[in-house]
């Protein structure tokens, strides 16, 4: 018979299993719930010659089924954060069995609840910048040659001083924006985090990022907060704001531990 481990998907507030009917999972299997005191661990079991600690070391390396199992996984967290407060798990977090989840949900109780707490109600949105070297070298130049007020005589000098100085810093200047946009955003969200900057060579896209941002806004604040990012983006030339979601508040759980 086949050992089995179970994969975790989320932690929500108590629910009874009839609420989970017809959700499967990333190895098709029925989704379950583990409940303790309150608080259940939306969990599948599933087939360790696969989902095992060394069998997924190799499968992770498969983009293709990395992919397929993300969104596998993603499906159901989307499908609990559909129904209430959900803290999602990251991917991959697999434990040897129902009294581990247990002992997780036992330990990690105040955790849990807090990230709760914060995650009701709210839904994660992503920012991200992206600069345009010449354009934002432009907008430098032009800056600092109306700041330095000269005259008509030597207005040529300072346009070519200031267009060498914002190539020279275009890069501590696409920074200082960025930090700017991220303070600004954050008067608009409960929570926000810088993630790290996406590697081209696996988004897929050569555009200059400078800012990768994810925002725990409340559901009622959405249209303000579009709005701020739209404002944002006209504010500063050179830079190009993308919003994405809603997601589910995968940047927010913070209670992860590693799997038993």
């Amino acid at each position: 018979m086949t050992d089995l481990g179970v994969w975790l998907y989320a932690v929500t507030p108590g629910r009874g299993e009839e609420e989970l009917g017809g959700l499967t999972g990333v190895a098709g299997e029925p989704v379950r719930a583990v409940v303790v005191d309150g608080l259940t661990a939306i969990v599948g079991s599933v087939p360790l010659e696969v989902y095992g600690e060394q069998p997924l070391k190799a499968r992770l390396e498969d983009l293709d089924w990395l992919e397929a199992t993300a969104r596998a996984h993603d499906a159901v967290v989307s499908a609990m954060v559909r129904r209430g407060p959900t803290v999602p798990l990251r991917l991959a977090t697999v434990f040897l069995g129902d009294d581990r989840v247990r002992d997780l949900l036992t330990e990690r109780r105040a955790d849990f609840a807090a990230a709760l707490e914060l995650v009701s109600g709210r839904t994660e949105w992503g920012v991200k910048a992206y600069g345009d070297r010449a354009a934002l070298t432009a907008a430098v130049a032009e800056a600092r040659t109306a700041s330095e007020g000269k005259g008509a005589g030597a207005a040529y000098l300072a346009r070519r001083r200031a267009q060498l100085s914002a190539q020279e810093s275009v890069e501590r200047d696409a920074a200082q924006r960025a930090e700017e946009i991220h303070n600004r955003l954050l008067r608009h969200a409960a929570a926000g985090r810088r993630q790290a900057l996406t590697d081209p060579a696996l988004s897929g896209r050569r555009d200059w990022l400078v800012l990768n941002g994810t925002y725990l806004v409340d559901d009622d604040r959405t249209d303000d907060f579009a709005t701020a990012v739209k404002a944002l983006g006209d504010e500063f030339p050179g830079i190009r704001l993308e919003l994405t979601g809603p997601w589910p508040p995968y940047s927010f759980a913070g209670v992860e531990r590693e799997p038993a």
